[in-house]
């Protein structure tokens, strides 16, 4: 090789490196970054929270699965203010799939099989704790919008924003007029 070619070699290279080295390690990026959580424990000692932090309250789900959650009794009354809470949760989380009216109508329902919510099946014949298990522990193709355990995520909802959701869906769903519910995904009901 001449000296020209292996000056532009070392010029190329000295380019290069520098680029590559920086950029390591290519997989690290910020949710995947290295962090204590408070009462987390590393090598042997317990962090406490951060001073002036806002704990937050929160009930665990008691059971480990959807079958077990079959007996659930709903501890929320279904109230006017609980329908609205879970018309409104519904219609965050659940029309996409299920469509506005819980018809399963919406574009991708027939693509990944939701199911129809006002059927007599889930409005008479399954429990809502079977309803609120499936919500908690997903199904098939549905996500997880509770599971214990599994720290939190953007999709969780609280124990009790999920027997909101089963109120409305057991409790107003099926009784609403089509033009009501379809009004909802328009944003003027959701906020109120």
């Amino acid at each position: 090789m001449t000296f020209i070619g292996r000056l532009v070699s070392a010029l190329f290279l000295s380019i290069l490196l520098p680029t590559a080295a920086f950029a390591w390690p290519w997989s690290t990026d910020m949710m995947n970054q290295p962090s204590i959580k408070p009462q987390e424990t590393y090598k042997g000692k317990i962090f406490s929270f951060p001073a002036r932090s806002v704990p937050t309250i929160a009930t665990l789900t008691t059971v480990a699965n959807r079958d077990e959650a079959k007996s659930l009794q709903n501890p929320i009354e279904a109230t006017a203010g609980s329908m609205k809470m879970g018309k409104r949760l519904f219609a965050i989380y659940c029309s996409a799939c299920h469509g506005a009216l819980g018809k399963a109508d919406s574009p991708i329902s027939p693509k990944i099989g939701a199911i129809d919510l006002t059927t007599e099946y889930i409005q008479k014949d399954l429990t809502e704790g079977w309803i609120f298990g499936t919500i908690t522990f997903g199904g098939a193709i549905m996500p997880a919008y509770g599971k214990p355990g599994e720290g939190g995520g953007s999709n969780d909802l609280s124990v009790e924003e999920r027997w909101h959701v089963v109120n409305y869906v057991r409790n107003q769903l099926a009784k609403q007029p089509a033009a009501k519910v379809a009004s909802a995904t328009s944003g003027e009901s959701i906020r109120k």
